[in-house]
């Protein structure tokens, strides 16, 4: 995990956060809760700060999209609606479920 600073977690975070815009429509409406943190360790140092934030993010970005549509992809159907997997060409994810991602890249 790297050494960020307060600033740097925070934009790990927002760029983390495309990934539910990516994968969730619509995302960040008054009415849910969908948001991502970041946290590091503070055991690797980035070696350049800007493209080593850069990549991180990207990186964090990409995991948060895959990670919808896995839990999209494996979640059981509810009782007033078909699964995914019964044929549902657009799907809207009212309130996705919340999850916890870490990345360790070293």
């Amino acid at each position: 995990m790297a050494a960020l600073t307060k600033g740097q977690a925070r934009r790990l975070a927002v760029m983390a956060q495309t990934g539910l815009a990516r994968s969730i429509y619509p995302v960040h409406t008054p009415l849910d809760g969908d948001v991502v943190f970041a946290a590091a360790t503070g055991r690797k140092p980035l070696v350049d700060p800007l493209l080593d934030l850069a990549e991180l993010g990207t990186s964090a970005a990409n995991a948060v999209a895959r990670a919808v549509a896995r839990a999209v992809f494996t979640a059981a159907a509810l009782p007033f609606g078909p699964p995914w997997r019964a044929g549902v060409t657009a799907l809207h994810l009212c309130y996705p479920s919340r999850f916890i991602l870490l990345l360790d890249l070293s």
